[in-house]
């Protein structure tokens, strides 16, 4: 296992094409691997795995060629079963508790078995789809590149699959395509880099004008104004010019302030805009890998924290990093010799800096991980106060409270602690520094060798130049922060879209609605299809319904009429033609979708009615409702169309929902109507008039309805029972109910189940 690992530094680099997924073995495992798959043998799939066939930690292999799949369970026996291709009838991987393993179904011989941990279950998924790719003779066509968990350059565990590493981030180069947002504002870039040489400047001007007045004013030295009369306006001049620097100061100040929020809120607007495009015009796959609360915390965290970075920490760097250079050339400018004593402290200054920020961000994540299990506490407690008080658990939850926000309280303690330690030596580091200058200033002024005023420059140049340093790991961690979040979001961004602009594509602005599944299969994980070899041709205008148990690839099918997804194997047509050719504009426009739970966005019911045509008549919203049986409801309203219905429709019942679901597809007026479980979970009545709704809906339209209640498909023109993925039946309701096959088992079952509840009630 060590060794394998070790061979291992990425995925990428494990493949040898596109179209292979050959890992690297080292140099023990390679010769057991030739020891029984000849040199001459072209490896297609070549994999390790973590455990032996006695579930212990150990390394095996699985090699695949053109023809027979080669297991070495374990690397301290040698042997290696052998199975043919034409041998094998079946390949799946199983998720199993603490693990998983890849089963091999042989025709004259027992499943054969691979286990693996659960880290390496996308892997031989692969291996899976890729076997049974070539156990049906087709193509092999399985990733090249899998699923990270790990960083491929420091080996830390990646915050999210395929995500970014916050440690890796490549600053400079995120910096360079952030600032490529700023070219639209050119001009005010530019004032922004003069307002910064401006405050800089202003900064370092008071210590050279100080060291005047003490030197040609206060302490004259040798070639200075003699007498007082001299002295005393100097004195004012010099003074009026530390007032005319304050001021210009604070100008430059306010006007690199003011620019830099104007620029950081548009750069971060205008990037927060583009994600949220690039969100919108996404493939449902990308959302099926992803959490939404995960996508969401890049439009808004990850985009505060740039923004952040952008109106506050950018200036400090940039002001702070001219300023260190300026005195720097000011300090060896004025005594060298004296400039490399004072700079003495400054690696112990980095050092410790560094080393305590390190520290801080452990005790941050602990702040961070105790916050949130507070709010979610508080959260969960006051949303079911209704319980909470029903069962006089009131002590219980206060309990409760005080586990988090003790620890909370002890982590906000070990903090400060630190932050006290950590300026309490950064103090004594700086002092060191102050204490050098005296010594050594204060000599070089006793003996001649520099003035008064030049020593207390040196004393005002170097606190300016102590303070930055102060800070320098903490502002690494705070722009690698933000440089991460940054890089999550160019991650979505550069993420591909959904074939919209497909110049290619086929129009078909006209569509008559025939749909074809030719030889279709597909699954969400490709190694366990949901649909299986589907064949099955609908004409245009006809109504048919999907009936068969839950999981049975029911709502998976329609989902491909809509491409939502595109088959692994076979072709879905639509008037003849590939929808993967299509124009996809052209195609969803002429697709309506009634759902079990139908979507409602907040707003009144009119615009969520008209949501399906935007620009539509309050003409053509109510003509909609009417078809749809919703007017009614909607005039009883307080506010009738104007009425809000709330976050996701809350303040509607679920059949009032419904049926300005299906209102939105009358008004969407589709060619292909789907409706997936649209009369579920309501009562009796509401149902009929649903019904009813439906039957004016479907008229003139291909369409494609799955339902819970079998008897509501009586009327469809045709129905199609699935079992497994596969079609088991096809015809008209009293068709399959004389044949007394699956269909007239299901309806049965559900009579049946009807009874019991009819009797308990």
């Amino acid at each position: 296992m060590p060794a394998a690992t070790a061979a291992l530094p990425s995925i990428a680099g494990r493949m040898s094409s596109a179209t292979q997924l050959i890992e690297n073995a080292a140099p023990n495992a390679l010769a057991a691997i030739r020891t029984h798959v000849a040199d001459d043998e072209e490896r297609l799939i070549q994999v390790f795995t973590d455990l032996d066939p006695e579930l212990h930690y150990g390394e095996g292999w699985v090699v695949v060629t053109a023809t027979r799949v080669v297991v070495l369970p374990t690397l301290q026996r040698d042997e290696a079963i052998s199975v043919p291709l034409t041998d094998i009838t079946g390949v799946r991987n199983e998720s199993l508790v603490g693990g998983s393993r890849l089963e091999i179904d042989r025709r004259s011989a027992p499943t054969l078995v691979v286990p693996h941990s659960s880290s390496l279950a996308a892997k031989f998924s692969e291996v899976a789809r890729g076997l049974e790719q070539l156990r049906q003779e087709q193509p092999l066509s399985i990733k090249s590149r899998l699923d990270r968990l790990r960083c491929e350059q420091c080996g830390r565990l990646l915050p999210e699959k395929d995500g970014i590493c916050p440690a890796c981030v490549h600053k400079l180069a995120t910096l360079g395509r952030i600032a490529r947002y700023m070219l639209p504002y050119r001009g005010r870039a530019a004032l922004l880099a003069v307002a910064s040489i401006a405050t800089t400047a202003a900064e370092l001007a008071p210590p050279l004008i100080t060291r005047r007045i003490i030197d040609e004013v206060l302490v004259p030295v040798a070639g200075a104004p003699a007498t007082a009369s001299q002295r005393v306006p100097l004195l004012g001049l010099l003074v009026l010019g530390l007032v005319g620097i304050r001021l210009g100061s604070w100008l430059a100040e306010w006007v690199h302030g003011w620019v830099m929020a104007w620029l950081g809120a548009r750069v971060t607007a205008d990037i927060r805009s583009q994600l949220y495009q690039r969100l919108e015009m996404l493939s449902l796959q990308f959302y099926d890998k992803r959490q939404v609360g995960s996508l969401m915390s890049r439009v808004t965290r990850d985009a505060g924290r740039l923004q952040d970075f952008l109106v506050n920490g950018l200036p400090y760097l940039v002001i702070n990093g001219l300023m260190v250079i300026g005195i720097l050339v000011l300090l060896f400018s004025m005594n060298w010799q004296l400039s490399l004593f004072i700079l003495l402290p400054v690696p112990a200054m980095v050092a410790w800096g560094a080393w305590f920020w390190r520290r801080m961000r452990r005790y941050f994540h602990r702040w961070g991980e105790v916050w949130s299990k507070l709010t979610e506490r508080t959260s969960e407690s006051l949303t079911g106060i209704r319980v909470v008080k029903a069962f006089a658990q009131e002590q219980r939850e206060i309990g409760s409270f005080s586990v988090p926000n003790r620890r909370l309280r002890d982590v906000a303690v070990a903090t400060q602690l630190n932050r006290g330690v950590f300026f309490a030596t950064m103090t004594i580091l700086t002092s060191s520094g102050v204490f050098l200058l005296w010594l050594l200033g204060g000599r070089q002024v006793i003996q001649g060798h520099m003035t008064l005023g030049a020593l207390m420059a040196f004393y005002s140049l170097m606190w300016l130049f102590y303070g930055p340093l102060q800070w320098v790991a903490q502002v690494n961690t705070w722009m690698t922060q933000s440089f991460a979040g940054a890089e999550r979001i160019f991650e979505v961004i550069d993420a591909p879209p959904e074939a919209y602009e497909n110049p290619n594509a086929t129009r078909l602005p006209a569509m008559r609605g025939e749909i074809t599944f030719d030889h279709l299969s597909f699954g969400y994980d490709r190694s366990k299809p949901v649909l299986h070899e589907l064949d099955l041709k609908v004409t245009a205008g006809e109504m048919l319904g999907l009936v068969g148990r839950s999981g049975v690839g029911k709502t998976t099918a329609v989902n491909l009429v809509a491409r939502f997804y595109d088959a692994d194997h076979g072709r879905l047509l639509i008037d003849g033609i590939d929808v993967r050719d299509l124009n996809l504009r052209d195609l969803r426009r002429q697709v309506g979708i009634v759902s079990q739970d139908p979507v409602l966005f907040s707003g009144t019911i009119a615009q969520n009615i008209g949501y399906g045509k935007p620009g539509a008549s309050l003409e053509e919203i109510m003509a909609a409702a009417r078809v749809a049986n919703a007017h009614g409801f909607i005039l009883a309203k307080p506010d009738g169309y104007d009425t809000q219905v709330g976050e996701r429709g809350g303040g509607l019942s679920g059949g009032e929902r419904q049926r300005l679901a299906i209102a939105r597809a009358i008004l969407h007026d589709p060619r292909v109507l789907i409706l997936d479980e649209a009369t579920s979970s309501v009562d009796v009545q509401t149902e009929k008039q649903i019904q009813e709704a439906i039957g004016r809906l479907a008229r003139g339209r291909t369409t494609l309805a799955i339902a819970h209640r079998l008897s509501t498909l009586r009327h469809a023109d045709r129905l199609v029972v699935l079992e497994g993925g596969r079609i088991v039946e096809t015809g008209t309701h009293a068709e399959l109910m004389g044949r007394k096959g699956r269909f007239y088992e299901l309806v049965q079952l559900q009579q049946e189940a009807a009874r019991i509840i009819a009797i308990k009630e």
